[in-house]
């Protein structure tokens, strides 16, 4: 990346947070240009980041390697085909919007190299996780900046199929709603318990936030963690057999199949 020029189209909360970043990884702020329709928003991107901004889409993209689509799904469409006209066949064009197909977009661009890619709320704190999806007019070099980009807010995974992205939604790109919904509950089980909020709001954040660092830094699954921590006849075999006898792992994969058809759904509706 270290000469590459890179236009974010679209400046809101996750344009930023990758161009922070970028700037975070050693990108000179030359390299970096962001267009946006709000005069507000460009003149904080620019006062945080240092790059220049732009109104117009078709400006923002004039020379540079790689396109940022970060832009609501519902916009894709109409921002896309105002912006074929200035678009250059070597212009790698990267799509941050969720439930926009590679194929929809070809439709509105031309013949682009496109990398689609799901990433989640943390990556606002540079601790997210990528799913990505390259079509087969990308080069190489390409998928290296591809991968860079989104490796500058947290981890960023290839997959093969471009269906693939409808399970990383429902997993990594919804997932984190669900640890707020067991945080949530664990916090209202510890009140009725006889905790304060506060007390069973922090005990839950906490240790949400460690499990996580141990399954991340462990060498062996999030099972045998399980199992570490799980003596016989202790209270977490007692906790873990109550979540087990309702049903528990079965309402996980029905939770992650809703938001993967739902996912689906809104592509097929999304990319007419």
């Amino acid at each position: 990346m270290s000469n590459t020029r890179i236009a974010f189209i679209g400046a809101g909360n996750m344009a930023a947070s990758l161009i922070g970043g970028l700037r975070a990884k050693g990108l000179e702020t030359t390299q970096i240009r962001a267009s946006d329709p709000g005069a507000e928003t460009r003149t904080r991107v620019s006062a945080e980041h240092g790059i220049e901004t732009f109104a117009d889409n078709a400006e923002a993209i004039q020379g540079v390697d790689v396109i940022v689509l970060a832009v609501k799904p519902q916009a894709m469409k109409a921002v896309c085909e105002s912006l074929r006209p200035s678009l250059q066949p070597h212009q790698l064009v990267v799509s941050i919007a969720a439930g926009i197909t590679c194929a929809s977009m070809n439709t509105w661009l031309g013949a682009q190299p496109i990398v689609r890619c799901m990433p989640n709320t943390p990556a606002l704190l540079r601790k997210g996780v990528s799913g990505l999806y390259a079509t087969s007019e990308v080069t190489a070099e390409q998928r290296d900046q591809a991968q860079e980009l989104l490796s500058a807010v947290g981890l960023a995974v290839w997959l093969e199929q471009e269906q693939q992205l409808d399970a990383v939604t429902a997993v990594s790109g919804s997932g984190p709603a669900y640890f707020f919904l067991l945080i949530e509950a664990m916090t209202a089980a510890g009140v009725k318990l006889g905790l304060s909020h506060e007390v069973a709001e922090q005990l839950a954040e906490q240790t949400a936030l460690g499990a996580a660092n141990m399954a991340v830094d462990s060498d062996v699954d999030a099972a045998e963690l399980r199992r570490r921590v799980t003596s016989p006849g202790g209270t977490t075999q007692a906790a873990i057999e109550s979540f087990q006898a309702g049903g528990f792992e079965a309402l996980v994969e029905k939770a992650l199949g809703a938001a993967a058809h739902r996912s689906a759904e809104m592509a097929e509706q999304l990319g007419k």
